[in-house]
């Protein structure tokens, strides 16, 4: 059926605007309500779903990587040139030139990063999806990505979405002017919205509630933006007031939930306000609904425009209305010269938003007109631009640039390539000639292998000799998964390669249980010592690589106590960073907050328990089998967090055996919830009333959740433990390598 399909690839609030939309009467949308209409408090597994099912129309064999290779860039680069100084009847160019427009567009998709789960950002192309697709800041971007609809058509398979729509910026950029510092490709397009990211608490688009800030008035942290359905800040002041101050400080907040400093940050908007306008040739009342719930005769256009010719100098996007300087197609200085050498005054604008224009009016009708350069138009700020100038710190910035342009230029190319490139991993992921040589702080650099790898033989003596050492298969366990865990599938960061669990910040991580991952690897580390010391022949050994050794090698040992003989798989080739290679900063926001694969639960953790396991899940790219097979496992294993018995329902922990999800099944038990602590539960035996076991929500979600049960119950039975073992170890290998991109 229609509904469910739309349900499954865009969300269950999409379902009601939907029917909305074609008209389904009302009787028809009661017989078809979700089950999380009917119950909305139900575990939501559909991002995992994602994981497992790709929803996408190419072939299984098909290789993004290889197709973008094909490419002749310069001529893609052309035909992108070509459409963007080549204005469209149906959607006139600014100045006959969609640069600035392109440059909006890419902006807004990378834009939408956040360093706190990764998620967001150009990946995936999710601008062309519900909800992004349809953000009020996201007015007419529809229009730009329908002009480079030939080019799309043009290479197909071989361009994804996200890599044009990026690249596409980056050509307006040299296109008028200014020197990049590099493009890579890489980005595969989803086919449904993304699930999994929070965009904000408020039930109305362009709304700011209390709920989006902490305690002290901060943007929280799980945010990139402080209006819901904005990229980052309301362009004329907070609560649409003209108040740079407080404007100044939404800006910082913002841009530093995207690892963004003062000069970065201030880079970025100067060196983009270079470009464009804004539009609010009148009000926005002249604008009709969005792509989402526009008519279908309308074919996924939005905002039609019922003001003049509703296009070109009677354009309404923002609602505020004017260029930022003289040259709105040229790199130059003029942005930066305009907002620091003259005095800005606010007024509301013919689109009624406030914006700001000199005091004296010495830039009324200094600027050509979009349609024609004879009909001018006044230079303006906006609210946003003069919070550079008031805050201090920033101002410090914009004058360093006024009097060094050359370091403008470089500052705002770097910036540029990080936010288009944040969200991408390492860059041996990254693809094209135009990748540069140099890697930057933010990309998370690990060293290249100059040694030869450990072969079979190697490894068996070195996994002998770790199960040879006082070190337990929990603590081998625990230290290989917290090590490989930290991996994000969202923006490809963390995991095992860099053997960063041995640096700050994360060695100090509660969730790591410090001082036990000391005594961990400090005798790892005398292992990979005595190994690397005694070889004559160039072999070495990472710790990076022996800490995923030493798991595999436990795995391997409660597997052969269960009696089961298999092998994990191991592929040698991690290496060890430095501290100086690690942003301490950036590298706390990949601190979870809860893992219930290890039953750990911070403070600071609001969600329940079982919703931060499917999230954790998610991020490490797992579906449903594989997270509910990860936990029982590393449960029979004992890697829980402090050593605590909870969730270790067996009577043989560190052996790899299907107890844990038998005694979740058991009927001849009852749980109940522990008097001293809300988040224990009890695990009686119906007949004594003994307690037998402890365990907590993530543990009972897999027997009172429906569908986790139903997984559950398979691993359980009589019959199964050896499809257990071997699924645990499949899914245990995916975490280990889920960052070793140089294997695909």
């Amino acid at each position: 059926m229609l509904v469910p399909t739309l349900s499954f690839a865009y969300g269950e609030d999409f379902v009601p605007k939907w029917k909305s939309l074609i008209g389904v009467g009302h009787n028809y949308a009661s017989m078809t309500r979700s089950n999380r209409d009917w119950w909305p408090n139900q575990l939501d597994l559909e991002i995992l779903d994602q994981n497992a099912r790709p929803g996408d129309p190419m072939d299984d064999d098909f290789d993004y990587a290889e197709a973008f290779e094909s490419l002749d860039l310069d001529e893609v680069k052309a035909d992108v040139e070509e459409a963007m100084t080549t204005s469209e009847e149906w959607w006139p160019a600014d100045y006959g030139h969609y640069g600035p427009l392109f440059i909006r567009m890419a902006w807004h998709s990378a834009g939408t990063y956040r360093t706190h789960d990764g998620r967001g950002g150009a990946s995936g192309g999710h601008q062309r999806l519900p909800p992004i697709n349809s953000w009020p800041d996201n007015v007419n971007l529809d229009k730009a990505r329908r002009v480079l609809w030939p080019v799309k058509q043009k290479y197909g398979r071989k361009l994804s979405w996200g890599d044009l729509i990026v690249l596409a910026g980056n050509v307006a950029l040299e296109s008028m002017g200014f020197e990049t510092f590099g493009f890579a490709g890489g980005r595969i397009d989803d086919y449904r919205g993304d699930a999994a990211a929070n965009w904000g608490p408020e039930e109305a688009w362009e709304e700011t509630s209390a709920e989006r800030f902490d305690e002290e008035g901060r943007l929280h942290e799980t945010l990139g933006n402080t209006v819901m359905g904005l990229i980052y800040v309301n362009p004329e002041g907070p609560n649409g007031e003209p108040d740079p101050d407080a404007s100044a400080e939404n800006i910082r907040d913002t841009f530093s939930h995207m690892a963004m400093d003062d000069e970065e940050t201030v880079a970025l908007i100067a060196g983009g306000h270079t470009f464009g306008k804004v539009h609010g040739a009148d009000s926005g009342d002249n604008l009709g609904p969005e792509p989402e719930a526009a008519p279908i005769e309308k074919q996924g256009l939005g905002w039609e425009n019922e003001f003049g010719s509703g296009k070109g100098a009677d354009t309404i996007t923002s609602g505020i209305e004017g260029p930022w300087n003289t040259t709105p197609t040229t790199w130059d200085m003029g942005y930066v010269d305009n907002l620091l050498n003259y005095t800005w005054w606010p007024e509301k604008g013919p689109g009624g938003a406030w914006q700001w224009t000199t005091q004296d009016g010495e830039l009324d009708d200094a600027a050509p007109g979009v349609e024609d350069p004879a009909e001018k138009e006044d230079v303006m700020m906006l609210t946003t631009d003069v919070a550079l100038k008031r805050d201090p710190d920033f101002r410090e910035v914009l004058e360093r640039f006024q009097d060094d342009p050359e370091y403008f230029q470089e500052t705002f190319a770097k910036a540029w390539y990080k936010l288009i490139h944040r969200d991408m991993g390492p860059p041996e992921r990254f693809l094209g000639p135009e990748v540069p040589e140099e890697t930057m702080l933010w990309q998370d650099p690990v060293p290249d292998t100059d040694y030869a790898l450990i072969g079979d033989a190697e490894i068996a003596d070195l996994k002998d000799e770790i199960l040879d050492s006082d070190l337990s298969v929990s603590q081998l366990v625990k230290t290989a998964w917290a090590s490989a865990s930290t991996y994000r599938d969202s923006d490809k960061r963390g995991g095992a390669n860099g053997a960063r669990i041995r640096l700050e910040p994360q060695r100090s991580w509660e969730v790591n249980e410090p001082d036990d991952l000391e005594s961990v690897l400090s005798t790892l580390e005398e292992i990979q010592a005595d190994f690397n010391d005694a070889r004559s022949d160039g072999t070495r050994v990472s710790l990076a690589d022996l800490i995923v050794l030493g798991g595999n090698a436990a795995v391997e040992q409660a597997a052969a106590d269960a009696g089961y003989d298999i092998d994990v798989p191991f592929e040698p080739g991690r290496t060890d960073a430095s501290q100086d290679q690690t942003d301490v900063e950036s590298f706390e926001a990949l601190e979870p907050e809860a893992d219930g694969f290890r039953n750990y639960r911070g403070d600071e953790a609001e969600r329940p328990a079982e919703e931060l396991l499917v999230d954790r899940a998610d991020l490490l790219d797992l579906t449903v089998p594989e997270m509910t097979v990860l936990v029982g496992g590393l449960r029979a294993l004992g890697a829980t967090h402090g050593d605590d018995d909870l969730g270790v329902f067996t009577d043989r922990p560190e052996t790899l055996t299907n107890d844990v999800f038998q005694t979740v099944l058991d009927m001849d038990y009852e749980w109940e919830q522990a008097a001293e602590d809300e988040e224990v539960y009890e695990l009686r035996d119906r007949k004594t009333g003994e307690v037998d076991y402890r365990g907590t929500r993530v543990d009972l979600v897999f027997g009172s959740d429906a569908r986790l049960r139903a997984v559950a119950d398979v691993y359980a039975s009589d019959d199964a433990e050896e499809q257990f073992v071997a699924d645990f170890v499949d899914a245990w290998h995916a975490v280990m390598t889920n960052d070793r991109f140089d294997l695909e």
